[in-house]
């Protein structure tokens, strides 16, 4: 995520600069920095570890520092801890670049030994450093300015970013470049503004330029040129803006929920990335070795609420690729059991903040009994990823909204990978089943991208859910783990009781519940499963119940049993939860909507427990 804000004309930049990263902070809060000209001289660059006031504080809220050239960022870790040498901006060895990066450079250890080859030394753990260095490196091969440099830098790195950049020879000037990372750039009265995402700019201007995949713009004071990437000049629309403040940071969504849950595609996608490397899963940070993973016959997966049941559908996953036995875990009940820990096993905790009290203590717990330990978290830095012996950072970014939705999917991701990454180690499936499912699990994002344009549906239906009472999940299988996230949606945010159980059970108890009118929400996409499932929606229909089915395309049998039904593309059974959660995720969101409830805020709870 990360936010950037650059400025460059007439009055002070600090202030401006600061201004527009605290509209900025919900994209990143690990650390934050700036570097301003003034003129002629050198650019003074302030970093701070922490959240932006830090910062504010540092800089007396930007009056200690001068110029009226700037460029200014708000980090969320990716590569390398939050600290103050990691903090952006960062610049050449001599200081003749300086920039600022949003996005993942997938190929940087590439590119970081062939610059460390040419003379470059690298001071930060982060991609960022890197393609500074290698936009320095054509600057002064080729001598041909910022414009050209930028571009021969951009065919280079392979990844996501939006990039500020500023040149010593250029004083005044902001040089801007992206591919697949947003970016607006302002103007308003001989001044000119660069911004990821259009709160940091609101209050200065609404005429903006949006800058488009793989080109570059050249700022200076009023004034924006943009080039494509063959460095040629290109002609732009000047937009006007007419979101208020609030709806802009939300990026015109009415919450940040449903940002959040339409940003799954572009997060999915980086976590994938960020371990998959010319088409194999390489978890190159890990110290957990291809014999190790041999060796291992017992994994513990340990979680709290939403991280649990990613755990529940990815012990699902993991006992179908491989022989290892899996438990998943309440990490509440984990931490006070009095049980023995299998030797060469293996405890993965998930967690989103990665500072959830009773999976640290989980964590703190196994590792005292000499077990090995792997996290899977948001959070660079955090407890857990300190702590576990390996970490898995998922690349959601922050999170506002207290209901999870884009932090679920990415673990969930997570998990396939690993799972995929110890068969093969194991030599447990076929190099043939491990490429297709490389290839199939590449297709989520486009996918999730497909059903989100259908989003309308479940809102119709929703809306006749508003003043229910109850309601019941059921599945089998992965289904089943899927129908336990999707009870949880409608609980916790529109506060409807609703229950999740195995298909399979409701004759063993709770179809004493169903009457006339009692929703129940049926989950088939185990084509092993879904005939059993249909069976038990029947069973509930004869009762009384209003069914609404969720299946893959081609099933359209259930629409025989079903009152409503909702279809998510095909695609390997192991991976349908990744797409089947996104219906269910709206259906809570809209009803709670329906109901006119603080969607981002539900009563009672909070976004990290760091309490017992």
């Amino acid at each position: 995520m990360c936010g950037i804000v650059g400025f460059t004309g007439r009055k002070q930049a600090a202030p401006v600069l600061l201004s527009g990263l605290s509209k900025l902070e919900y994209r990143g809060y690990d650390s934050a920095g700036i570097a301003v000209r003034d003129g002629d001289k050198a650019p003074e660059v302030v970093k701070a570890k922490g959240k932006l006031k830090v910062l504010i504080e540092k800089t007396n809220e930007g009056a200690a520092v001068k110029g009226s050239c700037g460029i200014g960022h708000t980090r969320w870790a990716t590569h390398g801890e939050p600290s103050e040498l990691n903090a952006h901006p960062h610049s050449s060895d001599d200081e003749n670049v300086i920039a600022v990066h949003n996005g993942i450079i997938e190929n940087y250890q590439e590119l970081k030994e062939k610059l460390t080859k040419s003379g470059y030394t690298f001071c930060s753990q982060t991609d960022t450093e890197v393609a500074v260095k290698l936009i320095d490196y054509y600057f002064k091969k080729y001598a041909l300015g910022p414009v050209d440099s930028i571009a021969r830098a951009m065919m280079r790195i392979r990844g996501s970013y939006a990039l500020a950049v500023m040149f010593k020879d250029y004083p005044g000037e902001i040089y801007t470049a992206r591919k697949d990372s947003p970016m607006i750039i302002g103007i308003a009265d001989g001044e000119t503004y660069v911004a990821s995402d259009v709160p940091a700019i609101l209050n200065y201007t609404r005429s903006v330029y949006y800058i488009g995949n793989l080109e570059i713009a050249r700022l200076a004071e009023g004034k924006a040129t943009f080039y494509n990437i063959d460095r040629e000049e290109i002609e732009k629309p000047l937009t006007e803006i007419k979101w208020d403040a609030e709806a802009a940071e939300k990026g015109g969504y009415e919450h940040f929920m449903l940002k959040e849950i339409h940003e799954q595609p572009e997060v999915i996608k980086n976590t994938i990335n960020s371990v998959l490397k010319d088409g194999e899963v390489k978890f190159a940070e890990f110290d957990l070795s291809d014999e190790e993973m041999k060796s291992i016959n017992q994994i513990y997966i340990v979680a709290c609420g939403s991280a649990y049941h990613v755990g529940m559908a990815m012990q699902y996953v993991m006992e179908e690729l491989t022989s290892i036995n899996v438990r998943v875990e309440l990490a509440s009940e984990f931490r006070y059991r009095k049980m023995s820990l299998i030797k060469n096993s293996l405890v993965i905790i998930i967690s989103q903040s990665g500072e959830t009290a009773d999976s640290l203590a989980a964590l703190r717990e196994a590792k005292e009994n000499g077990i090995k330990t792997l996290g899977i978290v948001n959070v660079v830095g955090s407890s857990i990823a300190r702590e576990a012996d390996n970490v898995f950072y998922t690349l959601a970014g922050p999170e506002i909204s207290v209901a999870t939705t884009k932090a679920y999917s990415t673990q969930l991701v997570a998990g396939y990978l690993l799972s995929i990454q110890f068969a093969k180690a194991r030599g447990e499936i076929t190099d043939e089943r491990y490429n297709e499912l490389i290839t199939e699990i590449q297709t989520l994002p486009s996918k999730i991208a497909k059903i989100l344009e259908d989003k309308e549906r479940i809102q119709w239906y929703a809306n006749k859910l508003v003043n229910i009472k109850d309601a019941f999940f059921i599945g089998r299988g992965i289904d089943y783990a899927i129908s336990l996230e999707g009870s949880l949606k409608m609980k916790e945010i529109s506060y409807i009781h609703s229950e999740a159980y195995a298909a399979g059970e409701l004759k063993h108890g709770p179809i004493s519940l169903i009457e006339d009118g009692t929703v129940v929400i049926g989950v088939l996409t185990q084509p092993a499963l879904y005939e059993k499932t249909v069976s038990n929606m029947v069973e509930v229909k004869s009762r009384g119940a209003s069914l609404m089915g969720l299946t893959t395309y081609g099933n359209y049998s259930i629409e025989d049993t079903s009152d409503f039904t909702v279809y998510v593309p095909q695609t390997d059974p192991l991976f349908a939860g990744s797409l089947s959660v996104i219906p269910l995720q709206l259906l809570g969101y809209y009803v709670s909507v329906g109901k006119g409830y603080d969607v981002d805020k539900p009563r009672n709870l909070a976004k990290s427990v760091t309490v017992e």
